[in-house]
């Protein structure tokens, strides 16, 4: 057979180290994925070159993108390669969206001194780095009380521009308490070699916080890069075809929401409502976060998923502390000495008594919790469970400011089981021998349960079996996945706020 013809295409891109970092790596998978050459084409935009304000104080539009696509259209390139959160959702007639690549992370990450964290307590004031509205917005309302002992604290944003390592620089330089980033940035610079290193020497001194997307939700379709090249080429869409292998349909599913979400909110960068939609088991999990035309945003729900109507307002048993008469938690006191610490609730907070070198909290709740009681927190699982976790720690970008090699202790309880690390028994659980008339009344008479683990509803079944045939309730996490694998019906809910007020309605 003939050898295959090796095709040379050129792809336009931004000049700046992240965005050439992130071409890079799209060059050398269309290279492996197509045995054609790609080759780079440099290109300046105005987005670039205008560093002094922040864009949406700009008149104008597609600062980052004007420029490549008129390159594009006038034949200089075949191909450009856009951080698709840049791309605006009105694109040039000629224009076609060939690839979504597939996002690792779409996260916020706060990157401070380590030394700066046990100055807060004594600050009136936290001056943070962005220039972005919707994280001017969402951490001046929410970030005090995720900072150590800073509930008190005034977060102040002040502009930032700039490239990743203009931006680093400036805080090293004590120009801010703390900036923000995008993580998929800083993950593609770490993934090669040559960024890496720049990234690493920038990072030295540094820690984190990955903001949780149920409290600072992330741009729309940020951390995916979005393809583009001509609609009309006059090769019969061989260049659309070798494009397409690059397209991961999950992240596709995802950003798709994310972008009519922001086109229904106004779009622009001007706009300050942060916008995430993470895929769950068939489910897809929207958080929603800002202000618009002066009025809040806060939405938490679960596309794909219909919950019952009910003719009159149901009996509800929430299984949470307080409404759970069945099952005690019995603390016990441990001594933890590992330097890597997964809090998984609030029954075992008393364990943390000094600061490992990176603390996890299951959830945004437990990482305000632990901040109330002086401790920095890396990020949460947003109640998602172990995968979440495990996710977060295996970026690359991560390890270079914690040693993510080393294990992780995971504080839980007395049949607690763990796929990011080891358990460490702190609290157990005891069955009441006796409940009173009034409560197995409750229970017998309940109509929907909200369970908080799968221990918790084996215990209750076991004790009323009657009880199975009722509609029964979990959030998103591990309790759901123990249902999934036992084949029991449940219905996931996104937030406990959610379940009230469906239930309540």
């Amino acid at each position: 057979m003939p050898e295959k013809t090796k095709r040379q295409y050129k792809i336009g891109t931004r000049g700046s180290l992240l965005a050439l970092t992130q071409c890079n790596q799209v060059k050398d998978e269309l290279e492996r994925l197509t045995g054609d050459e790609f080759v780079l084409e440099i290109i300046k935009t105005q987005g670039d070159m205008i560093q002094n304000a922040p864009l949406w104080q700009l008149d104008g539009k597609d600062f980052f993108t004007k420029e490549l696509d008129e390159a594009l259209l006038s034949g200089r390139v075949d191909l450009v390669v856009h951080s698709y959160k840049d791309l605006g959702s009105v694109r040039p007639d000629g224009i076609t969206l060939a690839a979504v690549t597939k996002r690792t992370f779409a996260n916020d990450i706060l990157l401070i001194k380590k030394s700066t964290i046990p100055l807060l307590k004594d600050r009136k004031e936290f001056i943070i780095g962005t220039s972005s509205p919707r994280r001017m917005v969402n951490l001046e309302k929410n970030l005090a009380p995720f900072l150590p002992l800073g509930a008190h604290l005034k977060v102040t944003p002040k502009v930032l521009r700039g490239n990743v390592n203009t931006r680093i620089e400036k805080l090293k330089n004590d120009e801010f308490d703390a900036i923000v980033l995008a993580l998929p940035g800083i993950e593609r610079l770490a993934l090669t070699e040559s960024s890496r290193l720049q990234l690493e020497s920038l990072l030295s001194g540094m820690t984190f916080m990955i903001l949780p997307q149920s409290v600072f939700p992330s741009s729309a379709a940020q951390g995916a890069l979005g393809i583009e090249c001509l609609q009309n080429r006059t090769d019969n869409g061989e260049l659309w075809n070798k494009l397409k292998k690059m397209e991961d349909k999950t992240t596709v599913e995802e950003v798709s929401r994310e972008r009519k979400a922001f086109n229904q909110y106004g779009g622009g960068c001007h706009l300050a409502v942060g916008i995430n939609v993470k895929s769950i088991d068939g489910f897809y999990l929207h958080n929603h976060r800002g202000v618009l035309n002066d009025e809040a945003v806060s939405i938490t729900r679960l596309e794909g998923r219909d919950l019952p109507e009910f003719f009159m307002k149901p009996k509800v048993f929430h299984g949470l502390q307080g409404d759970d008469k069945l099952v005690n938690k019995i603390v016990i006191d441990v001594e933890v000495k590992h330097k890597h610490v997964y809090v998984t609730g609030k029954h075992v907070l008393h364990v943390v008594k000094e600061q490992p070198d990176s603390l996890w909290a299951a959830g945004a709740k437990t990482m305000k919790d632990l901040a109330a009681r002086g401790f920095w927190v890396n990020g949460a699982s947003d109640s998602l469970g172990d995968d979440e976790i495990a996710r977060l720690r295996a970026g690359k970008a991560i390890s270079l400011m914690v040693n993510t090699s080393e294990e992780l202790a995971v504080l839980s309880n007395d049949l607690g089981t763990s796929t990011v690390g080891k358990v460490i028994e702190c609290y157990t659980r005891r069955l009441e021998e006796k409940t009173t008339p009034e409560f197995d009344e409750k229970i017998n008479t309940t109509d929907v349960f909200f369970w908080a683990s799968f221990f918790q509803y084996q215990a209750y079944v076991a004790k009323y079996p009657q009880i199975i045939k009722r509609i029964h309730v979990c959030g998103l996490g591990k309790t759901y996945q123990h249902f999934k694998e036992k084949n029991i019906n449940v219905l996931p809910v996104a937030t406990m706020e959610e379940f009230k007020t469906w239930t309540q309605s």
